[in-house]
């Protein structure tokens, strides 16, 4: 028997249930992974409420981990018991240990950390596709990404920079502002206070944005397409604050031939070279020292109904992980 955290019926944080679950031994092309860290992503607030439809309940939460391999099964010729493995996608990862498929897993190099990983594969991997794949950043360019102090918002401030990119960010406080323009956020603007479309326009000289990063939803959807330039590309990435309201592609034609896309992390690693070419990546920002990693909330596993409540209520800033 392990310790997992699993929802029985959609609802707020407390429908969170840690529960005593038995595993079975791993089949062909399956591994049993014991975790050592386990990310905490916004999408677990998603499968818990019921916005994104589990396949069953009870369903054990969770899509990021990192740990150790505890046992193989048959067909698996590239991981063996005792590699450290991490993985950013597949529902299930608040627990002890779980069987997994082999092929959804990367080892982690010597210069990554267990937490690190647990912290950074999902949110990372998806900066990675966000600014290499979605919209390829150039040196020069302008970019909008909102949420800038949160764990996706603070990878990609660092990895645009990177990439010579000057970076926009709204967040929602002075504190939060701080934190994001310590990692390459050029602007932050405080969305609380000030009117982030007049600013965004003025720091581009009414020329507005290439690209707008959104993971918000709701609350910024019409602001995010009046930062966009003509021709400019708005990414809606998340729904942290609801779903995207519905829209006519006649608005996208008077806004100036916008174009809108909905990615998912899962649609652009799907193929087995995908992952790794994202992952390997993203080892490499973070082994270079462009990005740094901020796991600024550890909770236990038995306190993901306190994790949830934290992260809803916008209490927490840069990475969070659960320690089984």
């Amino acid at each position: 028997m392990v310790k997992a955290v699993r929802v029985h019926d959609y609802g707020g944080p407390e429908a969170l249930s840690v529960d005593d679950i038995e595993i079975g031994a791993p089949g062909p092309g399956e591994v049993l992974v014991r975790h050592t860290a386990v990310g905490l992503n916004f999408i677990d607030t998603y499968h818990r409420s019921g916005l994104y439809k589990l396949d069953q309940l009870p369903h054990t939460l969770g899509v990021e981990g990192a740990g150790v391999i505890e046992a193989v099964g048959a067909d698996v010729t590239d991981l063996a018991p005792g590699d450290r493995v991490a993985y950013g996608g597949g529902i299930g990862s608040y627990c002890e240990m779980r069987v997994m498929d082999a092929g959804r897993l990367v080892k982690l190099p010597d210069g990554i950390g267990d937490q690190q990983a647990a912290a950074m594969m999902l949110q990372g991997m998806t900066v990675r596709y966000l600014v290499r794949r979605v919209h390829r950043i150039e040196p020069g360019e302008t970019v909008l990404i909102h949420a800038a102090a949160g764990g996706v918002g603070l990878i990609f401030c660092q990895w645009a920079k990177h990439l010579g990119a000057t970076v926009i960010g709204t967040v929602s406080s002075d504190q939060k502002a701080a934190l994001a323009e310590a990692h390459g956020c050029d602007h932050p603007i405080v969305y609380t206070r000030d009117d982030f479309v007049a600013r965004v326009r003025q720091l581009t000289g009414g020329d507005g944005v290439p690209v707008v990063y959104d993971s918000v939803g709701q609350e910024t959807w019409e602001g995010s397409l009046d930062c966009l330039a003509p021709l400019g590309l708005m990414v809606s990435f998340g729904n942290a604050s609801g779903p995207a309201p519905s829209f006519t592609v006649l608005d996208l034609m008077r806004r100036g031939s916008l174009f809108v896309t909905r990615p998912v992390l899962a649609h652009y690693t799907a193929a087995r070279k995908d992952l790794l070419a994202t992952a390997n990546d993203l080892f490499d920002m973070v082994t270079s020292g462009a990005v740094k990693i901020e796991i600024n909330q550890r909770y236990a596993l038995g306190e993901a109904e306190d994790a949830h409540r934290d992260l809803e209520g916008r209490r927490t800033t840069g990475s969070s992980i659960l320690i089984p």
